[in-house]
């Protein structure tokens, strides 16, 4: 367990410095594992169209957001989150099949672009690299309100019981796509017990890690980079003896 957790804290321990805050919000809305480019460090651009309904996911999760922090999942309905978010109602429901859905975009668009970034990284450098730089001025414009955001909507998992399942359903999607990619890097078979260990504990540890940021009591926190890198350190040690 300590040589698996070693491996895969290499691989993404710098990868995943800066946060996923880092990460362009454009990439918003497919849920993890969404398609990457082909070969080559650079994503392509995802066409217009997409980028506006991502965009659109990204601000109804913002506004759904706002609404559960200020009065609860409960008290919030689907017509005060459409109205906040600037759409119809009829629309909102083109894009979520329920309330608590509103939010999974503020949730996986990190998640998406750092396994698009692994599935396009070359493969004769470190996968550790993959996300170092990938911030761009969209991403920079969004990053304090969406970190703001995203430890609003995290501390309300703690007891929103809806939202909680938001939550643990996108790191559970996730995880076979991170195991798909080592797999693929490695040799393995994206169902070989090394690949999925090693996807389990770099999933974990980010969930974790992301969860310790946002429901920490201490009005300074560290910066969730840094919490992060504790938690894949942590990862990589494996279990006590």
């Amino acid at each position: 367990m300590g040589a698996a957790g070693g491996k895969v804290a290499e691989t993404v321990e710098t990868a995943h410095v800066d946060g996923v805050h880092d990460i362009a919000p454009t990439a918003a809305g497919s849920g993890a594992g969404a398609g990457a480019a082909d070969g080559g460090a650079r994503l392509g651009r995802p066409p217009l169209t997409e980028r506006r309904k991502a965009a659109t996911r990204l601000e109804i999760a913002r506004e759904a957001v706002r609404l559960f922090a200020d009065r609860g999942v409960a008290a919030t309905t689907a017509e005060e989150i459409a109205a906040a978010a600037g759409i119809s109602q009829r629309t909102l429901w083109r894009y979520t099949s329920s309330k608590e859905l509103c939010v999974r975009p503020l949730l996986t668009y990190a998640l998406d672009f750092v396994i698009a970034l692994m599935r396009s990284w070359p493969r004769d450098r470190p996968l550790a690299e993959a996300v170092v730089g990938t911030s761009t001025p969209e991403a920079d414009g969004a990053r304090d309100s969406d970190a703001e955001a995203l430890r609003d909507l995290v501390r309300l998992t703690r007891t929103e019981p809806g939202l909680r399942a938001v939550w643990l359903q996108v790191h559970h999607d996730a995880e076979p796509a991170f195991a798909e990619v080592l797999a693929e890097r490695a040799g393995h078979g994206p169902d070989d017990l090394e690949p999925r260990v090693q996807a389990t504990l770099l999933n974990g540890a980010l969930r974790v890690a992301v969860e310790q940021w946002a429901w920490g009591e201490d009005p300074q926190p560290l910066p969730l980079s840094r919490t992060i890198h504790r938690a894949l350190a942590i990862a990589r040690s494996g279990l006590s003896d």
